[in-house]
């Protein structure tokens, strides 16, 4: 891991082993700051091309060029707008909503009333229930709990940071390492950057910059008293 996890130093290549990537893909590795993977996706999903090898329920609205590699599935009563590519085995479920700019690696899920736009999905990541992922960077294998949400712009509508290096975007959901995990109902603040193999408690609030393989707990120490009859 590169010196200076605090913001600075870190690439995406410190999130992700990018040699696991597909090789339309690989070049995401070499974009100089994990923020600046959105400016990747954008321009990897000009003039995408439509591929229909997967599956598509009846009741699922489609709009826009949407990729499909074989076992990519799109459930009932989901709605996605492209420019959607959906690798191999990968899904989005039932009620979904994807707004287009998304990619999804092999495996990788969208699930039952989960909304996500603008954000890389690598192989097996998972935003299963209830989730919200903006402008966002999910390696691999991380779990979103139900209720999880990536917000993607602060209160008062400034600029995101990331530690203290200003990114110059005002739209910036979380950069989440490989098999990072996150608790339900937890909100990852806008730049929120969390390394691999962490993991986050549910109904935490985390903002800033986490280091790999980190805990990060909120505990709320009750009284336990019987009741009475009377």
């Amino acid at each position: 891991m590169a010196l200076g996890y605090r913001g600075l130093m870190v690439t995406v290549s410190d999130l992700t082993d990018v040699t696991a990537l597909p090789t339309a893909w690989r070049s995401l590795g070499d974009v100089a700051h994990p923020w600046d993977a959105l400016e990747w996706l954008d321009a990897l999903l000009v003039g995408l091309q439509p591929l229909s090898e997967g599956t598509v329920h009846p009741t699922a609205v489609l709009e826009g060029p949407i990729r499909l590699e074989a076992g990519a599935r799109i459930g009932p009563h989901a709605y996605v707008t492209g420019p959607a590519w959906l690798g191999p085995g990968a899904t989005i479920g039932h009620g979904a909503r994807v707004r287009g700019g998304v990619i999804m690696g092999a495996g990788a899920t969208v699930g039952h009333a989960s909304e996500v736009k603008r954000a890389i999905m690598l192989a097996e990541a998972k935003a299963p229930h209830f989730n919200y992922v903006g402008d966002s960077l999910l390696a691999r294998r991380v779990n979103l709990g139900a209720g999880v949400k990536c917000a993607n712009l602060k209160a008062l509508g400034r600029g995101v940071r990331v530690g203290e290096t200003h990114t110059g975007l005002r739209k910036l959901g979380a950069m989440l390492g490989d098999d990072v995990s996150i608790g339900c109902n937890a909100v990852l603040a806008p730049g929120t950057l969390i390394g691999a193999g962490s993991v986050v408690y549910a109904n935490a609030s985390v903002r800033g910059v986490i280091a790999p393989r980190t805990l990060v707990k909120v505990t709320i120490e009750t009284d336990q008293v019987p009741l009475r009859d009377d």
